[in-house]
């Protein structure tokens, strides 16, 4: 039978994660007090007006949830330190990529296009996870374990800002190889975010097939 188990966070634990995320490094406490094999899950690109969602699914061996190897939100790092700790959670964790497109963006919009790529990404991973931990508030429903969003997670939890640094890493290689085809937006850059350079190369050249028509910048 398919569990589907989604532990909304309260408003006044969200207000305690809030508190006490920026005065605490992440860790593994969550992973190791669940047991069992539990996923860290987080998105990249949600934000953007070009390319996918991204999505990734890390279980994390017991000795990467002991040691502070560095692990954090993607956003905080470097894009060095970031290929470098990725590399190290490839080889080392089990690991889950998934990307929805533009158009299934433009289709269902980036709120549900990132639980899909979120479900996903753990679908893809070696093994099925008996836990997963999600960065945000909100549970994918297709999930087919129990789940806890958690708040900031990729600030606070070991695995989910593993997850951050895969979703990142892989996502703005993709961005950097459609550079090469649409260099006008510079992608490479800036992932396809909204940037000066890429507003002003939309109003030059018009949308590329990867843009998301539906996204303000773009309807205008």
């Amino acid at each position: 039978m398919t569990l589907a188990c989604a532990h909304s966070v309260s408003k006044a634990s969200a207000m305690t994660l809030r508190k006490t995320q920026t005065h605490r490094l992440p860790t593994g406490e969550r992973e190791i007090a669940i047991g069992g094999h539990v996923a860290g899950i987080d998105e990249a690109g949600r934000g953007c007006l070009a390319g996918p969602v991204c999505a990734a699914a890390v279980i994390l061996p017991p000795h990467l949830l002991t040691e502070d190897l560095g692990f954090r939100d993607s956003k905080l790092l470097s894009a060095k330190k970031r290929a470098v700790l990725a590399q190290l959670i490839q080889r080392e964790a089990q690991v889950g990529i998934a990307l929805v497109s533009s158009q299934d963006i433009d289709r269902i919009n980036i709120l549900n296009a990132a639980m899909r790529a979120m479900a996903k990404a753990v679908a893809a991973l070696p093994s099925p996870p008996d836990h997963c931990l999600i960065d945000g508030n909100r549970v994918p429903g297709e999930l087919a374990c129990p789940a806890t969003a958690v708040i900031g997670g990729d600030r606070l939890c070991f695995s989910i800002a593993a997850a951050s640094i895969i979703a990142k890493t892989h996502r703005d290689a993709l961005m950097q190889q459609l550079h090469k085809a649409y260099p006008a937006y510079e992608w490479a850059r800036n992932a396809g975010y909204g940037t000066r350079a890429h507003l002003k190369a939309l109003e030059l050249v018009g949308p590329s097939p990867h843009h998301r028509r539906s996204f303000k910048p773009l309807r205008q």
